[in-house]
């Protein structure tokens, strides 16, 4: 089986095509949580499949989370996935990805960057009670990704191993009917933001979480405390830029901008795939 190995700021991703492969969405939950499986396997955040468009996009992108789980959407997986159907053939300089979550419009602004559309919040809180206090609640598409937002002062300082308690114990809070993924986050200046998110289906803290990054720039944005316009947020892999348009309270168009690098190209031997 052939597949890329690609990231977005640090979030890494195997993609491969499913229209050769033709493996059933539960072997390919098996096949991410093998390959996805650091030391044992190629090693990744999550695996991306390419099939068919259904609805009208250019192709179809079906994302499974590192332990398998089937997955929303992810945004740094998106801008990655754009540059992968770009550089295969499957769409120009602008790309119409289907996904779980709704249909997602990324943009290809040179070899390595690109800007993603994101699916639009279903459900937007400012306030959510939690065993760790109050939290905001975005979730982008329908269904949607759910993502739980609480900010830490001094954030950028504390060390994972602090911070994983936290992280962990909000991503399971009974407030959230689906779990969530735990965005933490602090301001560093006007429109620059910092931000650590565990996530679901990897369970620990990823390099950067796309969705995540939206969302806290999403919520910010509808309380006025951010303008929405290039707002730079700092990831453990990189910085990201979101774009937000927002009034009465709802967002009307939501932009993630950043890498999506390619690290390798290769093949998985058949005894390598499980059944």
């Amino acid at each position: 089986m052939e597949f890329w190995k690609m990231n977005g700021a640090g979030n890494d991703f195997i993609i491969l095509d499913n229209r050769v492969l033709g493996a059933s969405p539960d072997r390919l939950g098996r096949i991410a949580r093998a390959l996805c499986r650091r030391r044992f396997s190629i090693g990744a955040d999550g695996l991306m499949a390419v099939e068919e468009g259904t609805q009208g996009g250019d192709f179809k992108m079906r994302f499974y989370n590192s332990d398998g789980s089937l997955g929303e959407m992810c945004g740094n997986g998106a801008r990655c996935i754009c540059r992968y159907g770009y550089e295969r053939g499957l769409a120009g300089d602008v790309q119409r990805v289907e996904t779980t979550a709704g249909l997602v419009v990324g943009t290809r602004l040179g070899p390595d960057s690109y800007r993603v559309q994101l699916n639009l919040p279903s459900v937007l809180e400012p306030r959510r009670d939690t065993a760790l206090g109050p939290a905001g609640y975005v979730e982008l598409g329908r269904p949607g990704v759910p993502h739980a937002i609480v900010r830490v002062p001094g954030l950028q300082e504390l060390p994972l191993e602090e911070l994983r308690p936290r992280g962990r114990a909000l991503r399971h809070d009974p407030a959230f009917s689906k779990g969530a993924n735990a965005n933490l986050y602090d301001v560093l200046a006007p429109d620059h933001l910092v931000i650590r998110t565990f996530e679901r289906g990897v369970e620990d803290f990823t390099y950067a979480c796309g969705t995540g990054t939206g969302s806290l720039v999403a919520l910010l944005t509808v309380l006025g405390q951010v303008s929405g316009q290039g707002v730079q947020v700092e990831n453990l892999g990189g910085r990201l830029l979101v774009d937000a348009e927002a009034s009465g309270g709802q967002v009307s168009a939501l932009f993630l901008t950043g890498p999506a690098t390619l690290v390798c190209q290769g093949s998985v031997p058949d005894e390598a795939l499980p059944d």
